[in-house]
């Protein structure tokens, strides 16, 4: 990922933030545990989510997952590739987003994790 603040949620989702856009992916543990993925359902732009809405499903092998908005936002962008290729996710999930969303409030006003962090309670989890 690039300079660029990056957070993390406890539903394995990660958010990269440029600016007062937020690009939002799920994270390698989460694909991991999914397995090889074949579908990404994307939003449609200028959708408006809230904090806790289910956003995508991600299909894999074994199963499907909802993700989860991390933030309150309105898409402006979603990774069209993964309707071609949804396999990308499985290569490397914490570099490939789903959607980028304008952010309504301040990244800081989410209880989101710092790489550290999220390290640690994956590790618990494991």
């Amino acid at each position: 990922m690039s300079t660029s603040k990056v957070y993390f949620t406890k539903d394995h989702e990660w958010i990269k933030v440029e600016g007062n856009v937020a690009y939002i992916g799920i994270t390698d543990y989460a694909q991991k545990a999914l397995g090889e993925i074949v579908y990404v359902e994307l939003p449609e732009v200028d959708s408006e989510f809230s904090l806790g809405d289910v956003f995508s499903v991600v299909e894999s092998v074994k199963a499907a997952s909802d993700i989860f908005m991390p933030v309150d936002g309105k898409v402006v962008e979603v990774n069209e590739a993964l309707s071609d290729e949804p396999e990308k996710i499985n290569q490397d999930a914490n570099d490939i987003w789903i959607m980028a969303v304008e952010l309504e409030n301040s990244i800081e006003s989410y209880e989101l994790m710092s790489e550290s962090e999220y390290i640690a309670m994956y590790e618990k989890e494991a």
